[in-house]
């Protein structure tokens, strides 16, 4: 998925990225202390299904906000406890490997799972990402894969959304498709009710690492300064870019110097290279890091800076949690390498035929392309009896 339209890809991503909201509310959210240690704490929020673990102290906060928060949550000296916030504007690991058709979809075989004709579905939580997956190029949800949704709810199962997208930039589609419940936006580091059109976990990235691990992989690759974009902290949440960030700027952004990216609290970095491949990029940000922060590639022309221990799967993790659903109960439907977490985690994970390679190569099955209503496809025989 790399070609010279990079720049408009990552300029549509950074678009969507750019999407803000208002919020309020209380919530759980997970902390990274110093020394790579994760502390929780937990929040009273009202949840959309299920309820939360209460082992771990209970804490509430209220952060009020233009946009919900796009990242986990930053590593810090002490355990930080993550506010939840009420958004005006919303948003979706056990591994199993299989031969998979590249491009097509793969023939059935012992790992192929078919259909129950009573009872319990055999995968009552379908966990799918959206962009290059649920939603079709043109990012509307097709009459047939609503019609396998319903098929899907008819059974009694759970439809949950994971995205990379912030819950911000979520709202139109979930409404477009009816959708209710939870969802794990911004890469997993976001726990949104939709029902309540409420954020209940967001966390923040610590900028002073962020800068260094840019820096450090700017030296790495020897090839001139990345291009950055920076989503900020609740309750601003702006969306600065650098100069030559994009092409076409859009008139909510905020056009920086590169040391004013680092003004105020962060929840995530984007950056891009205009002549150097994303896996180089994406590799480079990984050394640097060193463990401190998540790196993931999310779509062509785009990397991500994170806090450490966010991914796809954390978010799935805690939702499935609350949801009362277990791994081997999910199946998991994505296209770019940002869901390689959420596929190992999943009980079995499905690729689309548009997928990037290095999903294809971890994925159980693949199903056509996104614009083939490929999770229609799958859908249709794993729930045919609904």
């Amino acid at each position: 998925m790399h070609t010279a339209d990079a720049a408009a890809d990552a300029d549509a991503t950074a678009s969507r990225a750019a999407n803000t909201a208002t919020a309020t509310a209380t919530a759980t959210a997970t902390a990274t202390t110093a020394t790579g240690s994760v502390a929780t704490a937990t929040a009273s929020a009202p949840a959309a299904t299920g309820s939360a673990p209460t082992a771990t102290p209970t804490t509430t906060a209220s952060v009020p906000a233009s946009a919900p928060a796009a990242t986990g949550s930053a590593p810090t000296a002490t355990p930080t406890t993550t506010a939840s916030v009420p958004a005006s504007a919303p948003a979706a690991t056990g591994s199993a490997t299989a031969s998979v058709a590249t491009g097509g979809v793969a023939a059935p075989g012992p790992l192929l799972p078919r259909p129950r004709a009573a009872g319990r579905p055999r995968f009552p939580l379908v966990a799918t990402d959206l962009d290059g997956t649920l939603l079709r190029g043109d990012l509307t949800v097709s009459p047939r894969t609503r019609a396998a949704l319903a098929r899907v709810r008819a059974a009694g199962a759970r439809h949950l959304v994971v995205t990379g997208r912030p819950a911000a930039s979520c709202r139109e589609f979930l409404v477009a498709i009816g959708y209710r419940g939870l969802a794990v936006c911004g890469q997993g580091a976001q726990l949104y009710d939709a029902s309540a059109d409420r954020l209940l976990v967001s966390a923040s990235l610590d900028r002073e690492l962020a800068r260094s691990v840019v820096e450090r992989a700017e030296e790495a690759l020897g090839a001139g300064p990345l291009e950055l974009a920076v989503v900020t902290a609740a309750p601003e949440n702006r969306f600065l870019v650098t100069a030559r960030f994009t092409d076409r700027m859009r008139p909510e952004w905020g056009r920086v110097e590169r040391e004013e990216l680092w003004a105020a609290p962060i929840e995530k970095v984007l950056m891009r290279h205009r002549t150097v491949q994303d896996e180089l990029v994406a590799a480079a940000v990984e050394r640097a890091g060193a463990g401190e922060v998540a790196v993931t590639h999310s779509e062509k022309g785009m990397i991500e800076v994170l806090p450490a221990g966010t991914d796809k799967a954390a978010g799935l993790r805690l939702a499935a949690d609350r949801m009362g659903f277990t791994p081997a109960e999910t199946i998991a439907f994505g296209d770019m390498p940002n869901d390689i977490p959420l596929l190992g985690w999943a009980g079995y994970g499905v690729a689309m035929g548009n997928a990037h390679p290095d999903l294809l190569a971890v994925a159980d099955e693949v199903a056509p392309s996104h614009e083939e209503d490929g999770v229609a496809v799958v859908l249709e025989r794993l729930f045919s009896h609904a």
